[in-house]
């Protein structure tokens, strides 16, 4: 393997560390995006650059999936760099050890699989000065977080490496999105971040991926990609920016206690009918549950001065149904459950265009990369989660758009023989 020269994304992950640098008071580092970005490379040098220049005589631990895939991806590549560099690395296999020497210095580097939880026991006991974690999002939750308390030495960093999985993953939520509250450098690549892809490698991979998977392994999005109730769905053709004057008004309400309670405002506009505005509580992330009343008056709030037609509500919701009928203010219009031929009908009125969201709906439009079908039923349902501005919306379907038309929608999901 040979550098000729570094995209200034690369170079940030060489020498984020380093003492002249502007991000060196940083206790981590994670970069991730597209496939065939340079990241691995650069941040895996960058880890041994780092830890033999700051300690001697240290344990290290370079973690993946598997210890196999590891030595794939990782140690093979860069033990040849690092000798070429004149580095005397000592691979001990059977040990799953690597003893790297430089000059008067010399570290010990662990190598560890995180597949499952019980991999967490593996590494428990040992002392560490830094972690390199190679495919994070596929390594088990327990297994990174018993890594990372293992890092006890003054001093030590912490390095994350991956490709994108879906938008809820946990390290997603928990290290990406709370980058800033964790200290840690946020490098996020693109294939153009790797300068030795020329133009034609380069469209290739953009001509090989579509649609979600282009997202992901070509932009490095976080986005959910196989078994998608909606792959029709796209933020480009789906999501507007303003709203038309809208002739008529309707709500539609997945009710929760426990789980979380979505209310959407649907408007209709030239044949069109608009998400406008939505209300999505769940308590449990709140910590408080609350009455039939008080979600009665969100949706006071929720309709605003609009006249709506109708409220269309969860039939299994007795409770809710009988408290909006006693206000006396809607229509109360129990849904229509009907979940195979629900999808069906918003799955055609998506491909027609003629069902859009708002921007300001983000709870509907996360949960569209979310919502996918269950591929261990013995028939086509989907998975009961994430799934509740879904429901709204799919009763909603059920009543704004006529009973006799003509809809066609085909869904595939994989079966286990």
């Amino acid at each position: 393997m040979r550098f000729e020269t570094f995209s200034p994304k690369q170079l940030a992950a060489l020498s984020w560390w380093c003492e002249n640098s502007r991000y060196k008071n940083f206790d981590a580092v994670i970069c991730d995006g597209a496939v065939r970005s340079g990241k691995t490379i650069c941040l895996s040098l960058s880890f041994v650059f780092w830890s033999m220049k700051s300690y001697s005589d240290q344990n290290f631990a370079l973690c993946g999936k598997t210890i196999k895939s590891l030595e794939h991806n990782v140690v093979i590549p860069l033990l040849a760099v690092l000798r070429k560099e004149g580095f005397a690395c000592d691979y001990k296999s059977s040990k799953s050890l690597v003893v790297i020497s430089y000059g008067n210095k010399q570290n010990r580097y662990y190598l560890f699989g995180g597949k499952d939880k019980g991999s967490a026991a593996l590494i428990q006991g040992i002392t560490l000065a830094g972690v390199f974690f190679d495919e994070v999002a596929l390594m088990n939750r327990n297994f990174v977080e018993q890594a990372l308390a293992r890092c006890s030495v003054e001093g030590a960093k912490q390095w994350f490496n991956c490709n994108p999985e879906y938008p809820e993953h946990w390290f997603n939520c928990e290290w990406i999105l709370k980058a800033k509250e964790r200290n840690a450098l946020y490098l996020h690549f693109v294939m153009q971040d790797n300068p030795s892809l020329s133009a034609k490698v380069l469209e290739r991979y953009q001509k090989l991926y579509s649609g979600a998977f282009y997202k992901r392994y070509v932009l490095g999005e976080w986005s959910a990609v196989h078994g998608a109730v909606y792959p029709m769905f796209s933020a480009d053709d789906h999501v507007v920016d303003t709203i038309p004057k809208c002739e008529r008004y309707v709500i539609s309400c997945d009710y929760g206690i426990v789980n979380p309670a979505s209310f959407g405002l649907w408007g209709k506009s030239g044949g069109k009918w608009y998400r406008i505005k939505e209300y999505y509580y769940d308590s449990k992330v709140c910590g408080l549950q609350k009455t039939d009343e008080e979600y009665a008056e969100e949706m006071d709030n929720l309709a605003g001065e609009n006249k709506i037609d109708a409220v269309i509500i969860d039939p299994s919701a007795s409770s809710f149904i009988e408290c909006i009928k006693r206000r006396g203010k809607y229509n109360v219009v129990p849904a229509k459950n009907n979940v195979s031929h629900g999808i069906r009908l918003v799955g055609g009125k998506l491909k027609s265009g003629n069902m859009l969201i708002h921007k300001c709906c983000t709870d509907c439009i996360r949960e569209f990369s979310l919502y996918r079908w269950n591929i261990n039923a013995q028939c086509d349902v989907p998975v009961k989660k994430n799934d509740h501005a879904m429901d709204d919306m799919r009763y909603f379907a059920m009543y704004a758009f006529a009973e006799n038309e003509t809809v066609f929608f085909a869904g595939s999901v994989e079966r286990k023989t």
